[in-house]
């Protein structure tokens, strides 16, 4: 239903790991399915909202935000960990969910997005013949 596409997430993973760095990912996400929806939480903490791009192309879903750095040119920085740029995450969204009426709302640095699952792919009910009654055609 709902794939994350970045294959060299865990090569980067692993190489962090082997070199004793532990970096925090950019743009981390939780996703769950609920309600008839998939639902989707981007922490984008200092992200300027003007800045976070969404779009959803066939069924890949892209976000696209920028942080850009509060040290002025010149000062003496002391600790840098924040990352700042551009950061992208790419999901596949797969065909049972509807893309067409995805909803985003970001509010207090955390984009948060429902995606609504496909009619034709919500369980439903099937009514079962008895006896003589109904035949099956083949």
């Amino acid at each position: 239903m709902l794939m994350r596409t970045d294959p060299f997430h865990e090569l980067d993973r692993l190489t962090q790991l082997f070199n004793g760095v532990q970096r925090p990912a950019a743009m981390p996400m939780d996703a769950w399915r609920e309600d008839g929806s998939v639902w989707v939480k981007f922490d984008l903490p200092g992200v300027d909202p003007d800045s976070v791009d969404l779009s959803v192309e066939e069924d890949m879903l892209t976000v696209q935000a920028e942080r850009k750095p509060e040290v002025k040119e010149g000062a003496d920085v002391v600790i840098s960990e924040r990352p700042t740029g551009t950061f992208t995450r790419q999901l596949f969204l797969g065909e049972n969910l509807d893309t067409e009426h995805i909803e985003a709302v970001y509010d207090a640095g955390v984009l948060s997005l429902r995606i609504p699952v496909a009619e034709q792919a919500k369980p439903r009910k099937i009514e079962i013949g008895t006896g003589g009654s109904k035949e099956l055609q083949s």
